[in-house]
């Protein structure tokens, strides 16, 4: 370790991993990442195997376990966010899927004032650069030589057919890849999964990195304060153990993510003033925005029993995980080599809406996101919920104990639209399982059940229900400096009113994207890593992408 460095990066997950590769490839930069949470250890089963995604959330040796605040509108239930405590982050413990978004996420977020750089033309190159698209090896709107490798589906169990084909009886489409020209329709997802292993950030970009002598990583050092002098960051203080340590940095970028990195924030006094002073903070940079703009995407369980022996619940028997995880240990296969999230949708569930606002999960087995299983020999489930709602929640420290959670409140089901998106996603996921294709293999609704049917009662299934899909973002959004609310210069990522402190990471996202956000949120490093070096960005590239046409339900292009 030294005392000075020219990068210090808060937080090693997703972003930061890709920061401290992308930072530390100019010899002449030394770069330290400070990473709270332990190492990813190559050896350690419930990081590597895909299927055993259920054993690290909640545990404190992988989860930081944080939870909402009482949610006002979900009957007072405090929603667990589970949060990887490792190298790697969240890419370490999630659920493996690589979903880039729909096109018209980034044309909203260019539409913005001061945010032109950030559409869909100037996005696409960094999602290329960061690829490996292993199952497109044609596709020109894919990367094919970039550090994260993707393999798809393969969604070869039968149930995953019948559930693609009951969206096309439905009225719905098909879609070779989602994160292609087309993401609207039913198909196999892209997945981080390499060899029947996970790839998370950390193995993707700092694997390689680590022989770097410019590069240090130093784990288990928890960054309690940003040191600011002025308008300028002199370091950070941090903890490791019982000791606090200081170190020094010309540029302090913060990658810990939706809720450290404004938690972060306050505590070093960057924030709204009146809140800051109330918890006992003298405020240096009065930024309202901080923690404010809060975002997630809400999800439920849709579950059905399978009369047919052919889904992959009997791989949840706790007498046959000894033999699957043998056979992954030893050959990297079996039902333990998949997530099986391997494959889904994305619908419009109304005319008034211009590109998806459903998302589907299919999986071929009935089992809850910690492991609880449904009481049925076979069954499969499919994950649902509203993609861009306009419900807005705050992230708040209580305190200026850093260790202390903050207080986050998501509000959701709090708008006309939220409820209502949901009671039709309800009913249309209803509307494709009752469809011919997957007939044979339903032989009745699990969850929510029979007994839910009215509009009040979907909505009451869903308070009491629904899970976070564990997407936050947007609690330090990108945007111009007239915006008050914004805090982070999108051509610069430096925080408005700091010279050296720039926040890269799921909080600088000024909306949700349409699916999982792991792929944004890489796509986002690699662009600001150019901006923090100073180098030229990727050209634009201006291609078609599909776009419904409300007027005559045929396609257009951009």
């Amino acid at each position: 370790m030294k005392k000075h460095y020219d990068y210090i990066v808060v937080g090693g997950g997703s972003a930061g991993s890709i920061l401290g590769s992308r930072l530390s490839e100019d010899g002449s930069k030394n770069v330290l990442i400070l990473e709270a949470g332990r190492s990813d250890y190559p050896w350690d089963p419930f990081i590597n195997m895909p299927a055993a995604l259920m054993f690290p959330s909640g545990n404190p040796l992988y989860d930081w376990g944080y939870k909402s605040d009482p949610e006002p509108y979900m009957n007072g239930r405090r929603i667990a966010h589970a949060r990887g405590k490792v190298l790697g982050g969240s890419s370490s413990i999630n659920g493996m899927i690589y979903q880039r978004g729909n096109p018209m996420d980034y044309e909203r977020w260019g539409a913005d004032s001061g945010m032109e750089s950030w559409d869909y033309a100037h996005c696409l190159p960094y999602f290329k650069r960061l690829e490996n698209a292993i199952d497109s090896p044609n596709d020109e709107l894919r990367g094919h030589d970039g550090p994260v490798k993707l393999t798809r589906g393969p969604a070869v169990n039968p149930l995953f057919n019948a559930f693609f084909e009951a969206g096309v009886e439905a009225g719905y489409s098909r879609t070779p890849d989602v994160n292609s020209y087309k993401q609207e329709g039913f198909g196999p997802f892209d997945r981080h999964i390499y060899k029947g292993k996970r790839l998370s950030a950390s193995n993707a970009y700092l694997d390689p990195a680590k022989k770097r002598d410019n590069l240090d990583i130093e784990t288990l050092a928890f960054v309690t304060k940003i040191n600011i002098n002025g308008s300028k960051a002199t370091g950070v203080t941090y903890r490791r153990g019982k000791h606090l340590k200081q170190v020094y940095g010309e540029e302090i970028v913060l990658a810990g993510g939706a809720i450290n990195t404004p938690q972060l924030l306050q505590l070093s006094g960057v924030g709204n003033e009146e809140h800051l002073r109330e918890v006992g903070i003298d405020p240096i940079i009065n930024l309202p925005g901080v923690g404010e703009n809060l975002q997630d995407h809400l999800e439920a369980y849709i579950q059905h029993s399978c009369p047919l022996p052919v889904s992959v619940q009997p791989s949840l028997n706790k007498l046959k995980m000894p033999w699957i995880g043998l056979q992954w240990y030893m050959k990297r296969k079996g039902p333990a080599a998949s997530s099986h999230f391997e494959g889904g949708g994305f619908i419009r569930s109304n005319e008034d809406v211009d590109y998806p606002n459903i998302m589907y999960h299919f999986l071929p087995l009935a089992v809850r996101y910690d492991g609880k299983k449904s009481d049925t020999a076979h069954g499969f489930q499919v994950h649902v919920g509203p993609m861009y709602s306009d419900a807005r929640g705050s992230l708040k420290i209580k305190s200026k104990d850093p260790s202390e959670h903050p207080s986050m409140v998501y509000n959701y089901l709090s708008t006309e639209q939220d409820r209502s998106e949901w009671i039709e996603a309800v009913k249309i996921t209803r509307e494709i399982i009752s469809q011919p294709s997957l007939a044979p293999y339903n032989s009745g609704e699990i969850s929510p059940g029979p007994s839910v049917q009215t509009d009040e009662e979907i909505l009451e299934w869903v308070a009491n229900d629904a899970e976070t899909a564990l997407h936050p973002c947007g609690t330090a959004k990108m945007g111009d400096a007239s915006d008050p609310m914004s805090v982070v210069d999108p051509n610069t990522m430096k925080v408005h009113g700091l010279d050296n402190v720039s926040v890269v990471d799921a909080s600088a996202m000024p909306y949700v994207t349409n699916g999982n956000i792991h792929a944004p949120v890489l796509m986002l490093a690699e662009r600001a890593a150019d901006l923090i070096r100073g180098r030229k960005p990727l050209d634009p590239m201006y291609v078609d992408y599909y776009k419904h046409d409300r007027s005559n339900k045929e396609k257009v292009t951009n």
